[in-house]
């Protein structure tokens, strides 16, 4: 159970959505594996934490940008929810 953290060094806040979320798949997916020691896992599960709300904040941010192209060039004609799940 010494397996070495292996996390992006990259900071959260300029990864893309895409690499946020595949690298949050590969944390919990080694953590799930139970093959990590405790002081990696910790550092591991922190870094998971800061990745997911950084998809949450992108996720948001394009759901406000795809409302303001529903609402059109003629100003809010009726604001539809978009579904991104």
């Amino acid at each position: 159970m010494a397996t070495k953290s292996k996390t992006n060094d990259t900071p959260v806040d300029q990864l893309s959505f895409e690499s946020a979320l595949k690298e949050l798949e590969d944390i919990v997916g080694r953590l799930e594996q139970g093959e990590v020691d405790l002081e990696d896992s910790i550092a591991l599960y922190e870094r998971g934490q800061a990745l997911k709300a950084h998809c949450e904040t992108k996720l948001k941010a394009a759901e406000g940008r795809l409302e303001k192209i529903v609402q059109g060039a003629k100003g809010p004609e009726g604001v539809e929810p978009v579904d991104l799940g």
